[in-house]
């Protein structure tokens, strides 16, 4: 029975392996294969002569300066934040954090176009204070664009530097107040030191996730224009003559900083980790606020809530409730229409909406499938070929999701591959199920981690087979795990944008590339009311999640 295990084991490996090397390994070797090979001939300083040749070597520093003005804005908007939620009174509040993952959650591109119609000439903020035209006008600029994307990005290292706040015991700053230190002597020599850790790991992160953004360099970026690498690959492999060449090289650059910087992030969060949680138990300090500083305090949170969150879904839901652009904030100038257009039968915009559900519904599915095969291959992740296929299943989650897709439109439209999916929509769905596979494979992880090796031991025990032990035991502690991993994987691919606009087939449209050529072609109205209909059926989804995951923890 044990070596009928071992069997089935070995077998399910190198299936796993092989189907991990064709989705995504391989795809991503051409890229740095493509970028130094031609023509017969090795070139590897190619990436950089290309750069040099183009003029490209801007676009690249650009997508840097990008990258490092995020993470200090980023960083402005969270830390105060976070020491408020966590050290102050007005942390008991805890529902605001599901407030504060809208901005992570919203399509950086929507977000994008809400800010630009709220602070174009003749937009909202005009009509609200039409003595302050200056600073619209100065908002299309670098600044503004380091806004958008601070604003979006800025939840995802708050959550951080709050839980590692939580985790700090009140003992270690009540020991440095007994000896006489101050309040701005503890924060800068107990609770800093031990947030470096958190915080590298966190701005690195965000670093990466800014230089590999495509949807507000696509929308803002473009028209202040600032370019980055992201929105030059896109150009080159999507525009007249189509330059694969340059795009490959362009990948492969983004590419290896994306994985340097992972790299870095490990050495340092190795290097400055601190234990803070003992058998002890942890207890945070939260200081009681005076009444100044309460309203301080509040007032910069319901600010940051205001300009994330408010200004931005204002934005989009007026404009596409709006008969005229330039109609103004009046209620003769409100309408359902556009709604009504976008909900006729056999109308573009219903055709798109259905493609986007068809599509993530297809992708979900497969995702799920593979994803829990993948899962139960890695386990523990103990052995050498377990570690190996749990990391390369987290590649889409590590490189941007461009590299990705260039790099799978190489293999998939190679000539020597046999089956040509390319330019058809099974090509859409293989590209989505491999952007958002390491989502299903860690929810499913997570709930395997939980069950105890005894339970399938002693299934075995009894002479039960692994597709008894699997159908009876495994399968269903693992459901919560799935459920979960199918929530955010529909979700996620409902809304993605590059991938829609370099994979689909002509004539084929989804929710995200309706949503952007509308906008592009000046047709706002109907495109936000698309916009407000995908928010709305992800938040939806999003709701779903969150309400299982509460579930299984309550059951657990």
């Amino acid at each position: 029975m044990v070596n009928r295990f071992v069997s089935v084991r070995q077998v399910g490996m190198t299936v796993a392996l092989l189907l991990v090397a064709m989705l995504i390994v391989i795809p991503l070797f051409l890229i740095l294969l493509s970028s130094v090979y031609e023509n017969s001939s090795w070139n590897f300083l190619k990436p950089f002569e290309v750069m040099q040749s183009s003029g490209l070597a801007g676009i690249f520093l650009n997508s840097m300066l990008l990258g490092v003005l995020v993470v200090i804005g980023a960083t402005v908007f969270a830390f105060p934040l976070a020491f408020i939620m966590s050290k102050t009174d007005v942390g008991k509040h805890s529902k605001l954090d599901i407030v504060f993952m809208i901005p992570f959650m919203t399509p950086p591109y929507i977000g994008s176009m809400g800010w630009i119609l709220f602070m174009q000439p003749n937009g909202y903020f005009e009509q609200f204070f039409p003595m302050l035209k200056t600073i619209s006008s100065s908002f299309f600029s670098l600044g503004g664009m380091v806004l958008i994307m601070s604003l979006h990005l800025f939840p995802f290292l708050y959550f951080m530097l709050k839980n590692t706040l939580l985790q700090i015991g009140s003992s270690k700053e009540e020991a440095a107040a007994v000896h006489g230190g101050s309040f701005f002597y503890r924060l800068r020599k107990i609770i800093l030191p031990l947030l470096v850790s958190s915080y590298v790991m966190g701005a690195l992160l965000i670093f990466v996730k800014t230089i590999a953004e495509f949807g507000t360099p696509a929308t803002f970026g473009r028209r202040i224009g600032f370019h980055v690498l992201t929105s030059e690959i896109h150009k080159f492999i999507s525009s007249w003559p189509i330059d694969f060449s340059s795009a490959t090289a362009l990948s492969s650059l983004l590419l290896s900083a994306c994985m340097l910087i992972w790299y870095m992030q490990n050495v340092l969060n190795r290097k400055y980790s601190y234990a803070m949680v003992s058998g002890k138990g942890v207890k945070s300090k939260r200081y009681t606020l005076s009444i100044f500083a309460r309203v301080v305090a509040w007032f910069y949170v319901i600010g940051l809530l205001i300009v994330s969150i408010g200004i931005p879904y204002f934005s989009i839901l007026i404009a596409s409730l709006s008969k005229l652009r330039g109609g103004g904030l009046h209620v003769n100038n409100f309408t359902t229409s556009h709604y009504e257009a976008l909900f006729t039968i056999g109308s573009p915009g219903l055709e798109a909406l259905w493609n986007s559900f068809l599509f993530s519904l297809i992708t979900a599915i497969i995702a799920v499938m593979i994803g829990v095969f993948l899962a139960l291959m890695i386990r523990k992740g103990k052995k050498s070929s377990e570690k190996w296929l749990d990391m390369c299943g987290m590649l889409p989650n590590m490189v941007p999701g461009i590299v990705m897709v260039v790099g799978l439109i190489l293999f998939w439209n190679s000539p020597y591959m046999p089956l040509s999916i390319y330019n058809t929509p099974v090509m859409v769905i293989v590209t989505y199920v491999v952007l958002f596979l390491p989502y299903t494979v860690q929810y499913v992880k997570s709930s395997l981690g939980q069950i105890d090796d005894s339970l399938v031991q002693a299934g075995s025990i009894f002479s039960g087979n692994y597709i008894y032990i699997f159908r009876k035991i495994i399968l269903p502690l693992i459901i919560p795990g799935i459920l979960a991993g199918w929530a955010m994987t529909f979700t996620i691919s409902i809304r993605e944008l590059v991938a829609s606009l370099l994979v689909l087939p002509p004539s084929v449209e989804t929710s995200a590339t309706f949503i952007f050529a509308q906008f592009e072609q000046g047709e706002v109205s109907i495109g936000m009311a698309m916009a407000v209909v995908s928010v709305g059926l992800t938040t939806l989804c999003l709701l779903l999640l969150q309400h299982m995951e509460q579930k299984r923890k309550g059951v657990a």
